[in-house]
Protein backbone atom coordinates (compact mmCIF):
# COMPACT_ATOMS: atom_id res chain seq x y z
CA UNK A 1 0.00 0.00 0.00
CA UNK A 2 1.59 3.47 -1.04
CA UNK A 3 2.59 5.82 1.92
CA UNK A 4 0.55 9.12 1.59
CA UNK A 5 1.78 12.44 2.37
CA UNK A 6 -0.08 12.39 5.85
CA UNK A 7 0.94 9.00 6.61
CA UNK A 8 4.03 10.13 5.71
CA UNK A 9 4.55 12.76 8.32
CA UNK A 10 2.64 10.49 11.08
CA UNK A 11 6.17 8.58 10.68
CA UNK A 12 7.52 8.25 14.32
CA UNK A 13 10.61 9.30 12.98
CA UNK A 14 9.33 13.25 12.07
CA UNK A 15 7.58 13.30 15.20
CA UNK A 16 11.00 12.48 17.33
CA UNK A 17 12.58 15.21 14.92
CA UNK A 18 10.01 17.70 15.16
CA UNK A 19 9.87 17.33 18.65
CA UNK A 20 13.78 17.47 19.26
CA UNK A 21 13.75 20.20 17.00
CA UNK A 22 11.08 22.39 18.71
CA UNK A 23 13.26 22.06 22.23
CA UNK A 24 16.52 23.13 20.43
CA UNK A 25 14.93 26.03 18.56
CA UNK A 26 13.19 26.94 21.66
CA UNK A 27 16.35 26.94 23.43
CA UNK A 28 18.20 28.66 21.08
CA UNK A 29 15.86 31.96 20.63
CA UNK A 30 15.81 31.93 24.48
CA UNK A 31 19.54 32.10 24.28
CA UNK A 32 19.47 35.09 21.70
CA UNK A 33 17.00 36.65 23.36
CA UNK A 34 18.84 37.03 26.84
CA UNK A 35 21.88 37.68 25.13
CA UNK A 36 20.45 40.62 22.96
CA UNK A 37 18.62 42.22 25.83
CA UNK A 38 21.64 41.77 28.45
CA UNK A 39 24.30 43.39 26.44
CA UNK A 40 22.82 45.98 25.30
CA UNK A 41 22.46 47.42 29.18
CA UNK A 42 25.61 46.14 29.85
CA UNK A 43 27.20 48.02 27.12
CA UNK A 44 25.71 50.99 27.99
CA UNK A 45 27.10 50.07 31.81
CA UNK A 46 30.57 49.55 30.39
CA UNK A 47 31.03 52.96 27.92
CA UNK A 48 29.38 55.07 31.73
CA UNK A 49 32.29 53.95 33.12
CA UNK A 50 34.92 54.24 30.65
CA UNK A 51 33.31 57.61 30.29
CA UNK A 52 33.71 58.86 34.16
CA UNK A 53 37.42 57.35 34.49
CA UNK A 54 38.29 59.12 31.37
CA UNK A 55 36.75 62.70 32.45
CA UNK A 56 37.50 62.17 35.90
CA UNK A 57 41.21 61.25 35.84
CA UNK A 58 39.42 57.65 37.37
CA UNK A 59 37.52 59.54 40.26
CA UNK A 60 33.81 59.27 39.61
CA UNK A 61 31.96 62.11 39.79
CA UNK A 62 27.95 62.46 39.26
CA UNK A 63 25.19 59.56 39.45
CA UNK A 64 26.82 56.35 38.80
CA UNK A 65 23.45 55.20 36.82
CA UNK A 66 23.97 58.30 34.37
CA UNK A 67 23.61 57.05 31.16
CA UNK A 68 25.22 58.19 27.41
CA UNK A 69 23.71 57.99 23.83
CA UNK A 70 25.66 54.96 21.73
CA UNK A 71 27.17 56.74 18.43
CA UNK A 72 27.41 55.02 15.19
CA UNK A 73 30.17 52.87 16.06
CA UNK A 74 29.01 51.80 19.17
CA UNK A 75 25.57 50.60 17.27
CA UNK A 76 27.69 48.93 14.84
CA UNK A 77 29.52 47.19 17.53
CA UNK A 78 26.60 45.88 18.84
CA UNK A 79 24.24 45.41 15.43
CA UNK A 80 27.78 43.21 14.54
CA UNK A 81 27.38 40.83 17.55
CA UNK A 82 23.38 40.72 16.97
CA UNK A 83 23.80 38.96 13.42
CA UNK A 84 26.81 36.59 14.73
CA UNK A 85 24.36 35.16 17.44
CA UNK A 86 21.29 35.35 15.32
CA UNK A 87 23.76 32.79 12.58
CA UNK A 88 25.39 31.05 15.49
CA UNK A 89 21.80 30.39 16.73
CA UNK A 90 20.59 29.22 12.70
CA UNK A 91 23.66 27.44 12.79
CA UNK A 92 22.78 25.34 16.13
CA UNK A 93 19.37 24.91 14.77
CA UNK A 94 20.32 23.42 11.17
CA UNK A 95 22.94 21.28 13.41
CA UNK A 96 20.28 19.97 15.86
CA UNK A 97 17.82 19.56 13.02
CA UNK A 98 20.02 17.33 11.33
CA UNK A 99 21.00 14.98 14.20
CA UNK A 100 17.78 15.09 15.29
CA UNK A 101 16.36 13.77 11.75
CA UNK A 102 19.88 10.99 12.29
CA UNK A 103 18.96 10.08 15.30
CA UNK A 104 15.02 9.45 14.89
CA UNK A 105 16.18 7.14 12.02
CA UNK A 106 18.69 5.08 13.55
CA UNK A 107 15.66 4.31 15.90
CA UNK A 108 12.72 4.15 13.49
CA UNK A 109 14.66 2.06 10.53
CA UNK A 110 15.34 -0.77 12.78
CA UNK A 111 11.50 -0.58 14.02
CA UNK A 112 10.53 -0.62 9.83
CA UNK A 113 12.99 -3.66 8.95
CA UNK A 114 11.32 -5.39 12.09
CA UNK A 115 7.69 -4.34 11.24
CA UNK A 116 8.10 -5.64 7.46
CA UNK A 117 9.44 -9.01 8.78
CA UNK A 118 6.46 -9.27 11.22
CA UNK A 119 4.11 -8.85 8.28
CA UNK A 120 5.81 -11.73 6.66
CA UNK A 121 5.75 -13.47 9.86
CA UNK A 122 1.67 -12.74 9.68
CA UNK A 123 1.61 -13.54 6.13
CA UNK A 124 2.50 -17.37 7.32
CA UNK A 125 6.50 -17.05 6.17
CA UNK A 126 7.28 -18.57 10.03
CA UNK A 127 11.28 -18.33 10.66
CA UNK A 128 12.18 -15.27 9.26
CA UNK A 129 14.61 -12.88 11.47
CA UNK A 130 15.16 -9.32 11.31
CA UNK A 131 18.64 -7.86 11.43
CA UNK A 132 19.81 -7.19 15.14
CA UNK A 133 22.05 -3.66 14.65
CA UNK A 134 22.02 -2.05 17.94
CA UNK A 135 22.59 -3.29 21.51
CA UNK A 136 19.47 -0.98 22.72
CA UNK A 137 15.83 -1.83 23.44
CA UNK A 138 15.39 -1.93 20.09
CA UNK A 139 18.13 -4.43 19.52
CA UNK A 140 16.43 -6.15 22.32
CA UNK A 141 13.11 -6.38 20.86
CA UNK A 142 14.38 -7.55 17.41
CA UNK A 143 16.81 -10.14 19.14
CA UNK A 144 13.04 -11.09 21.13
CA UNK A 145 11.19 -11.20 17.60
CA UNK A 146 13.34 -13.44 16.31
CA UNK A 147 13.29 -15.69 18.46
CA UNK A 148 9.58 -16.04 18.58
CA UNK A 149 9.56 -16.73 14.93
CA UNK A 150 12.11 -19.69 15.37
CA UNK A 151 10.29 -20.78 17.96
CA UNK A 152 6.84 -20.47 15.21
CA UNK A 153 8.36 -21.81 12.96
CA UNK A 154 9.85 -25.27 15.29
CA UNK A 155 6.39 -25.80 16.52
CA UNK A 156 4.98 -25.37 13.16
CA UNK A 157 7.15 -27.77 12.11
CA UNK A 158 6.63 -30.27 15.22
CA UNK A 159 3.07 -30.01 14.72
CA UNK A 160 3.30 -31.39 10.90
CA UNK A 161 5.30 -33.78 12.10
CA UNK A 162 2.90 -34.83 15.09
CA UNK A 163 -0.34 -35.15 12.71
CA UNK A 164 2.06 -37.12 10.04
CA UNK A 165 2.72 -39.38 13.45
CA UNK A 166 -0.76 -39.39 14.65
CA UNK A 167 -1.34 -40.64 10.86
CA UNK A 168 1.05 -43.26 10.88
CA UNK A 169 -0.23 -44.92 13.91
CA UNK A 170 -3.51 -44.71 13.50
CA UNK A 171 -3.16 -46.51 10.02
CA UNK A 172 -1.40 -49.57 11.13
CA UNK A 173 -4.12 -51.24 13.32
CA UNK A 174 -6.80 -49.56 11.60
CA UNK A 175 -4.90 -51.70 8.25
CA UNK A 176 -4.34 -54.51 10.35
CA UNK A 177 -8.48 -54.79 11.12
CA UNK A 178 -9.86 -53.81 7.72
CA UNK A 179 -7.38 -56.44 6.39
CA UNK A 180 -8.26 -59.04 8.70
CA UNK A 181 -12.09 -58.49 8.60
CA UNK A 182 -12.34 -58.07 4.76
CA UNK A 183 -10.01 -61.57 4.61
CA UNK A 184 -13.34 -63.20 7.17
CA UNK A 185 -15.69 -61.69 5.01
CA UNK A 186 -13.88 -62.78 1.27
CA UNK A 187 -13.67 -66.35 3.21
CA UNK A 188 -10.01 -66.16 2.47
CA UNK A 189 -9.31 -65.90 6.73
CA UNK A 190 -10.85 -68.08 9.15
CA UNK A 191 -13.26 -66.16 11.95
CA UNK A 192 -11.31 -68.60 14.24
CA UNK A 193 -10.24 -67.74 18.13
CA UNK A 194 -6.69 -66.25 17.49
CA UNK A 195 -7.96 -64.60 14.54
CA UNK A 196 -10.54 -63.01 16.53
CA UNK A 197 -8.00 -62.45 19.67
CA UNK A 198 -5.73 -60.74 17.28
CA UNK A 199 -8.64 -58.25 15.83
CA UNK A 200 -9.28 -57.80 19.79
CA UNK A 201 -5.25 -57.00 20.53
CA UNK A 202 -5.24 -54.11 17.46
CA UNK A 203 -8.30 -52.74 18.89
CA UNK A 204 -7.40 -52.55 22.70
CA UNK A 205 -3.62 -50.89 21.15
CA UNK A 206 -5.60 -48.35 18.88
CA UNK A 207 -7.93 -47.50 22.05
CA UNK A 208 -4.52 -47.40 24.22
CA UNK A 209 -3.41 -44.91 21.93
CA UNK A 210 -6.31 -42.71 21.01
CA UNK A 211 -6.86 -42.71 25.21
CA UNK A 212 -2.62 -40.86 25.72
CA UNK A 213 -3.12 -38.51 22.50
CA UNK A 214 -6.42 -37.18 24.34
CA UNK A 215 -4.36 -36.76 27.81
CA UNK A 216 -1.11 -35.62 26.58
CA UNK A 217 -3.22 -33.16 24.64
CA UNK A 218 -5.46 -32.01 27.73
CA UNK A 219 -2.13 -32.38 29.96
CA UNK A 220 -0.54 -29.67 27.65
CA UNK A 221 -3.48 -27.21 27.85
CA UNK A 222 -3.59 -27.93 31.49
CA UNK A 223 -6.80 -28.88 31.11
CA UNK A 224 -6.40 -32.46 32.13
CA UNK A 225 -8.64 -33.12 35.69
CA UNK A 226 -6.33 -33.96 38.71
CA UNK A 227 -8.20 -35.56 42.15
CA UNK A 228 -4.72 -34.60 44.47
CA UNK A 229 -4.38 -35.56 47.62
CA UNK A 230 -1.86 -36.31 50.31
CA UNK A 231 0.60 -39.07 49.65
CA UNK A 232 2.67 -41.55 50.10
CA UNK A 233 4.84 -42.11 47.50
CA UNK A 234 7.56 -44.66 48.86
CA UNK A 235 3.74 -46.81 49.17
CA UNK A 236 3.13 -45.59 45.63
CA UNK A 237 6.38 -46.67 43.61
CA UNK A 238 6.14 -50.19 46.09
CA UNK A 239 2.52 -50.73 44.84
CA UNK A 240 3.77 -50.05 41.58
CA UNK A 241 6.96 -51.82 41.29
CA UNK A 242 4.73 -55.33 42.86
CA UNK A 243 2.32 -54.55 39.00
CA UNK A 244 5.33 -54.51 37.13
CA UNK A 245 6.96 -57.21 39.04
CA UNK A 246 5.70 -60.46 36.25
CA UNK A 247 6.98 -58.61 33.29
CA UNK A 248 10.36 -57.73 34.99
CA UNK A 249 10.59 -61.57 36.31
CA UNK A 250 9.55 -62.38 32.53
CA UNK A 251 13.40 -61.14 31.28
CA UNK A 252 14.87 -62.36 34.82
CA UNK A 253 15.24 -58.58 35.52
CA UNK A 254 15.31 -57.60 39.60
CA UNK A 255 13.89 -54.58 40.37
CA UNK A 256 15.70 -53.13 43.60
CA UNK A 257 13.83 -50.80 45.59
CA UNK A 258 15.76 -48.21 48.24
CA UNK A 259 13.34 -45.99 50.01
CA UNK A 260 14.09 -43.04 52.15
CA UNK A 261 12.42 -43.41 55.81
CA UNK A 262 10.47 -40.63 57.10
CA UNK A 263 9.35 -39.12 54.24
CA UNK A 264 6.42 -36.57 53.82
CA UNK A 265 3.71 -36.97 52.07
CA UNK A 266 3.47 -35.38 48.61
CA UNK A 267 -0.01 -33.66 47.21
CA UNK A 268 0.05 -35.81 44.07
CA UNK A 269 -3.19 -37.59 41.92
CA UNK A 270 -2.13 -40.98 42.86
CA UNK A 271 -3.38 -42.63 39.63
CA UNK A 272 -1.50 -39.97 37.45
CA UNK A 273 1.65 -40.44 39.62
CA UNK A 274 1.02 -44.51 39.03
CA UNK A 275 0.67 -43.47 35.14
CA UNK A 276 4.15 -41.88 35.35
CA UNK A 277 5.70 -44.58 37.40
CA UNK A 278 4.44 -47.26 35.04
CA UNK A 279 5.54 -45.44 32.19
CA UNK A 280 9.05 -45.07 32.90
CA UNK A 281 9.52 -48.58 34.65
CA UNK A 282 8.07 -50.37 31.87
CA UNK A 283 10.50 -48.32 29.49
CA UNK A 284 13.11 -49.68 31.58
CA UNK A 285 12.01 -52.92 31.53
CA UNK A 286 11.70 -53.35 27.75
CA UNK A 287 15.58 -51.40 27.27
CA UNK A 288 16.95 -53.77 30.35
CA UNK A 289 18.85 -56.35 29.07
CA UNK A 290 17.61 -59.97 30.31
CA UNK A 291 19.30 -60.76 33.94
CA UNK A 292 19.86 -57.31 34.44
CA UNK A 293 18.96 -54.78 37.57
CA UNK A 294 16.90 -51.63 38.02
CA UNK A 295 16.91 -49.88 40.82
CA UNK A 296 14.30 -47.35 42.50
CA UNK A 297 15.25 -44.86 45.57
CA UNK A 298 13.55 -41.94 46.86
CA UNK A 299 14.64 -39.31 48.74
CA UNK A 300 13.90 -35.56 50.20
CA UNK A 301 16.37 -33.17 48.80
CA UNK A 302 16.23 -28.82 48.92
CA UNK A 303 16.82 -27.27 46.18
CA UNK A 304 17.43 -23.44 46.72
CA UNK A 305 15.32 -23.11 50.33
CA UNK A 306 12.64 -25.57 48.58
CA UNK A 307 12.20 -29.07 49.85
CA UNK A 308 11.68 -31.28 46.80
CA UNK A 309 11.06 -35.28 47.15
CA UNK A 310 12.61 -36.97 43.91
CA UNK A 311 12.17 -40.23 42.54
CA UNK A 312 15.23 -41.24 41.09
CA UNK A 313 14.04 -44.99 38.24
CA UNK A 314 18.22 -46.51 37.08
CA UNK A 315 18.43 -49.22 34.67
CA UNK A 316 21.36 -51.00 32.38
CA UNK A 317 19.95 -50.73 29.25
CA UNK A 318 21.97 -49.62 26.13
CA UNK A 319 21.35 -46.02 27.11
CA UNK A 320 20.64 -43.01 24.99
CA UNK A 321 22.59 -41.06 22.61
CA UNK A 322 23.98 -37.57 23.62
CA UNK A 323 22.37 -36.05 20.22
CA UNK A 324 18.73 -38.05 20.96
CA UNK A 325 18.57 -36.70 24.52
CA UNK A 326 17.28 -33.45 24.45
CA UNK A 327 13.96 -35.20 22.63
CA UNK A 328 13.11 -37.95 24.88
CA UNK A 329 10.35 -36.33 25.93
CA UNK A 330 8.82 -35.18 22.70
CA UNK A 331 6.02 -36.96 20.82
CA UNK A 332 6.32 -40.49 18.93
CA UNK A 333 10.61 -39.56 19.41
CA UNK A 334 12.39 -43.23 19.05
CA UNK A 335 16.10 -43.17 19.33
CA UNK A 336 16.29 -46.49 17.63
CA UNK A 337 14.63 -45.41 13.90
CA UNK A 338 14.62 -49.38 13.45
CA UNK A 339 11.76 -49.72 16.60
CA UNK A 340 8.38 -50.38 15.83
CA UNK A 341 5.74 -49.60 17.92
CA UNK A 342 5.23 -53.07 19.21
CA UNK A 343 8.86 -53.29 20.42
CA UNK A 344 9.23 -49.54 21.44
CA UNK A 345 5.66 -48.51 22.12
CA UNK A 346 3.88 -45.66 20.54
CA UNK A 347 6.45 -43.40 21.13
CA UNK A 348 3.97 -41.13 23.20
CA UNK A 349 5.17 -42.66 26.92
CA UNK A 350 7.48 -40.18 28.16
CA UNK A 351 5.94 -37.58 26.24
CA UNK A 352 2.69 -38.17 28.73
CA UNK A 353 5.34 -38.66 31.99
CA UNK A 354 6.85 -35.41 31.19
CA UNK A 355 3.35 -33.65 31.29
CA UNK A 356 1.72 -35.02 34.42
CA UNK A 357 5.07 -34.19 36.06
CA UNK A 358 4.64 -30.35 34.71
CA UNK A 359 0.97 -30.06 35.79
CA UNK A 360 2.12 -31.63 39.62
CA UNK A 361 4.54 -28.49 39.69
CA UNK A 362 7.10 -30.74 39.40
CA UNK A 363 9.87 -31.64 36.67
CA UNK A 364 11.64 -34.55 34.93
CA UNK A 365 15.23 -35.22 34.18
CA UNK A 366 17.28 -37.97 32.94
CA UNK A 367 20.82 -38.79 32.59
CA UNK A 368 22.39 -41.43 30.34
CA UNK A 369 25.67 -43.04 28.85
CA UNK A 370 25.57 -45.32 26.03
CA UNK A 371 26.26 -48.84 27.08
CA UNK A 372 25.93 -48.08 30.87
CA UNK A 373 22.13 -47.29 31.08
CA UNK A 374 19.66 -44.25 32.27
CA UNK A 375 18.53 -42.68 35.07
CA UNK A 376 15.14 -40.86 35.27
CA UNK A 377 14.49 -38.10 37.94
CA UNK A 378 10.82 -37.04 38.81
CA UNK A 379 10.72 -33.85 40.63
CA UNK A 380 7.61 -33.11 42.60
CA UNK A 381 7.42 -30.13 45.16
CA UNK A 382 6.71 -30.84 48.85
CA UNK A 383 5.04 -27.50 48.79
CA UNK A 384 1.32 -27.74 47.76
CA UNK A 385 0.62 -26.90 44.40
Amino acid sequence: MPVTAMNRFNSITYRITGLMFLSISVTVFLLIYLADAQMVELFQQYLVVQHMEMTQGGQASGSPTMTLVMGSLEKNFLESVHASLRWVGVGIMALGLAASYALARSITIPIRKLGQVAEQVAQGELGKTAPVETNDEVGHLADIFNRMSQSLAANATLRRQLLANIAHELRTPLAVIQGNLEGMVDGVIAPDKAQLRSLHDEAVRLNRLIKDLRDLSLAEVRQLVLEKRPTDMNQLVARTVLMLKPLADAKQIRIECALADCLPDVVVDPDRMNQVLYNILVNAIRYSPAQGAIRVYTARVMEQTDPWLKVSIADEGEGIAPEDLPYVFDHFYRGDKSRDRKSGGSGLGLAIVKQLVEIHGGRVTVESRVNEGSVFHIWLPLKAV
